[in-house]
């Protein structure tokens, strides 16, 4: 079992490198490109056929960039394309949530608080909701509301609000907001390899049979290139949220991870009018801003507003009379049994960061990451496989802040 553990661990380790790599790979290329879209210049004089031309400096020369908006009049003899960051990012994606979500599914996946459902069905649930999306999503898209992009992004956005609240519902706060990143990430990786390369084919198909191209095709693409260049943001901040537990372990979850959407959309709609070179709007990163401070108090919000009790002064008083006992007491029976030198708990062979919670100094020393992670949020333990009591997470709220 402890090399079974050893290599799981490492096996994590190997398929997460994997994922960023392709990751940092795909995000490039697709910033890359629509920057370089937006720059584009008309001039008098460009080939027939092309929409415009760029120039470029990098690396010690100069690039010379023109786009042909349908295609060009014959084929060329060279042609890169630019899908594999896509694919290799979504499967290797898919691969870590099964290495993680999958098979360590009572501790990360499943929280018996919010939902008491088996391994089995929460893995179909999550499976079964991943492709339900794209369905959706590919549906609308062409949909009558294709021809309103105003009211297509609106509807989008409300199944993103429904998808985060009924996730909450379901899974763990972690894989809560894992999931609206993979649903996310899915749609994405589905427009390229279901819309965006498809298309692109026909109109190579069309060049060496000696037809002319038809613009939708091209038109199509480009919409839902644009779709994952606004989606980019929100689903980096999805995937790196199971660090911050204020994030995903907290009442108001959903409303945050919505509200991520917004901000990823503001932030990319102030680049992508910069590189159109339309303007700057600086406002956006001000209303970014305002959005976040928002999410910063919802994860701390009042207690009556989450609808759980709220201590009283009596009660506050009483728990700092006797914090450290109790608070000791709580730790070495609901964290201790990983969070030691020789962790008993099936599977953990070490524990988790080398974070120690077995003698007075260990806890003293990670006060501010007991009242974040099993105080003020539900982080800890996972899926509160040793069911820590709301009373007792009041308890560890109350200590925290009464000895700070």
């Amino acid at each position: 079992m402890y090399d079974y553990a050893i290599f799981w661990e490492w096996m994590g380790f190997a398929v997460r490198w994997l994922h960023i790599v392709t990751a940092i790979a795909w995000i490039g290329s697709s910033f890359y490109f629509i920057a370089l879209d937006l720059g584009l210049r008309q001039r008098p004089g460009l080939p027939v056929g092309a929409h415009g031309e760029e120039w470029q400096v990098h690396g010690g020369g100069f690039y010379h960039i023109q786009k042909y908006l349908v295609a060009p009049a014959e084929m060329p003899e060279h042609l890169t394309w630019f899908k594999w960051e896509s694919y290799a990012t979504w499967l290797s994606g898919f691969a870590l949530l099964c290495v993680v979500y999958y098979a360590g599914a009572d501790l990360f996946l499943i929280d018996r608080n919010v939902l008491d459902v088996s391994q089995p069905a929460a893995i179909a649930i999550s499976v079964a909701t991943l492709a339900l999306a794209w369905v959706f999503y590919d549906l609308m898209c062409k949909s009558p509301l294709a021809n309103n992009d105003t009211a297509l992004m609106l509807v989008l956005y409300a199944f993103l609000v429904a998808m985060a609240w009924g996730y909450t519902q379901v899974f763990s706060g972690r894989a809560a907001f894992l999931h609206l990143g993979a649903i996310t990430a899915t749609v994405m990786s589905a427009n390229v390899a279901m819309v965006i390369i498809p298309n692109q084919k026909i109109v190579v198909a069309d060049l060496i049979a000696g037809r002319k191209p038809d613009p939708k095709y091209g038109k199509i693409a480009k919409t839902r290139s644009l779709h994952n260049n606004y989606l980019t943001l929100p689903v980096i901040f999805l995937m790196l949220s199971n660090h911050y537990p204020l994030a995903y372990a907290t009442e108001f979850n959903w409303v945050i991870a919505s509200i991520v959407f917004i901000i990823g959309v503001l932030i990319r709609h102030y680049f992508n009018t910069v590189h159109a070179r339309k303007g700057n709007p600086h406002w956006t990163w001000g209303a970014a801003a305002v959005l976040f401070i928002i999410m910063m108090w919802l994860s701390t919000t009042p207690a009556v507003l989450t609808g759980e009790k709220k201590l009283s002064a009596m009660e506050q008083n009483f728990v700092a009379s006797a914090h450290f006992p109790a608070v000791k007491d709580t730790v070495i029976s609901r964290c201790s049994m990983c969070h030691t030198a020789e962790p008993v708990w099936d599977g953990v062979a070490f524990a988790p960061k080398g974070v120690l919670l077995d003698s007075d100094e260990t806890i003293a020393a990670h006060a501010r990451e007991i009242y974040l992670q099993a105080g003020r949020s539900h982080a800890m333990p996972p899926g509160n496989v040793t069911m820590v009591t709301p009373e007792e997470r009041a308890l560890l709220t109350a200590w925290f802040e009464e000895a700070r």
